[in-house]
């Protein structure tokens, strides 16, 4: 079984991700995990950090020459501004002066770098963090709670894909059709062939209006200082028939899925197909009818359900969307009371994201991705990629012969 764990903080020495349960066999190398980190910094609506934060990545263990050797991987993103940081997340004690330290410029984001933090931010974890864990002050909740830790996940993200597509030939996309009101015009799934399309793009769209509409509220939020959200889709092909499963709430492909995107900071809402669209629906109308295609392969004749049925993939194209909120650490400071003075305040604001939607899309990509790998796994596991291999084919035979579609 596959399972996975982040560790570390936004301003410290490094992130660091582990993947247990990966066979043996499978391609993998720095540079796959590096591109994969490289495609999470594109993107209209960054902030300031995306210019500077290198992302250095190592793995330390579980990979050789190449190759994964089944043991757990471990990989480091070293934080290149770590030695800004050195004495305020000090994993030793410092001395009380090192924290009394700005610029010397009056800068109140320089002063909030080293001095206790004690004003919860709306809508982060700051203040029931701050309470539940029973701390003097808000900083080593943000420090995790983070949006920077989901670069750990990007990278596990990179390992299990190469499985996916290594194993099965399954190929996952990701793209935004939403921003603020802005709602994509574009009908058609994403494609693999269009990945290349997709990261040219700033805001991660194919369609060049939609791509226009996109960017103009963005650059509108921008100038008024303010944050906007918005909807991203992931599409996973050529998912096998029968992966998950119904018989355990918990072990449901859907359920997972949703679990998953739920996790990712700001997201708010996720859907799977029509999701919302298909309640509307009368029952005659929302169901995906199976159909024989001239090649003798049952088929649907649509994908409302989103690739899954009964908790379980039923061979079309998954469909998932999450939704994101708009950025909480709003340039336009929000009303907040300070723990410190119990007074009446102002949030702080360091610096942010107008729009998260464009990396949003890769690392909830990163997340279809472990799950599928997990559900597959758990189907068709093995010790070495050539043991799931072997699995898996001789389970897509069995499913062909039950069908009838075997000569």
């Amino acid at each position: 079984m596959l399972r996975w764990l982040t560790a570390g903080e936004s301003h410290g020495p490094a992130l660091v991700a582990t993947l247990e349960g990966m066979p043996s066999g499978v391609e993998l190398t720095t540079q796959t995990i590096c591109d994969a980190l490289a495609r999470r910094r594109l993107g209209a609506g960054r902030g300031a950090r995306q210019k500077f934060e290198a992302d250095e990545v190592r793995i330390l263990g579980g990979v050789r020459h190449g190759l994964t050797t089944g043991a757990p991987i471990v990989i480091e993103i070293a934080n290149s501004e770590w030695p800004k940081w050195e004495k305020v997340m000090s994993a030793d004690p410092v001395s009380p002066e090192d924290l009394l330290v700005d610029a010397g410029k009056g800068d109140e984001r320089e002063v909030a770098r080293n001095r206790a933090l004690t004003k919860p931010r709306p809508g982060h974890a700051d203040l029931p963090g701050v309470l539940s864990y029973d701390l003097d002050e808000i900083r080593p909740i943000l420090e995790r709670a983070s949006a920077r830790e989901t670069a750990a996940r990007v990278a596990l993200g990179a390992c299990v894909e190469a499985f996916l597509r290594q194993l099965a030939n399954i190929e996952l996309v990701s793209h935004v059709v939403g921003v603020g009101p802005c709602e994509a015009k574009l009908s058609r799934l994403p494609l693999p062939s269009d990945e290349e399309l997709l990261n040219a793009s700033p805001m991660r769209a194919l369609d060049k209006d939609d791509e226009s509409e996109f960017l103009a509220c963005v650059e509108e939020t921008r100038a008024a200082g303010d944050t906007v959200g918005g909807i991203v889709e992931v599409v996973a092909w050529n998912v096998p028939i029968g992966v998950g499963t119904h018989v355990q709430s918990d072990r449901r492909l859907d359920a997972q899925l949703a679990a998953a995107l739920m996790s990712i900071q700001s997201v708010k809402g996720v859907e799977i197909g029509d999701g919302f669209a298909q309640s509307r629906l009368l029952g005659s109308q929302a169901h995906d009818e199976i159909i024989r295609a001239a090649d003798g392969t049952l088929t649907r004749a649509s994908n409302r359900a989103g690739g899954i049925e009964g908790g379980t993939s039923n061979g079309q194209a998954i469909v998932v969307r999450a939704a994101f909120k708009p950025i909480s650490t709003v340039p336009r400071a929000l009303r907040t009371v300070d723990l410190a003075t119990g007074e009446d305040a102002r949030a702080l604001h360091q610096r942010s994201d107008t729009c998260q939607v464009v990396p949003g899309a890769v690392i909830a990509e990163a997340e279809v991705a472990l799950v599928l790998a997990r559900a597959l796994s758990d189907h068709a596991g093995g010790n070495s990629l050539r043991e799931c291999k072997r699995n898996l084919e001789a389970y897509c035979a069995h499913i062909s012969e039950r069908l009838g579609l075997t000569q």
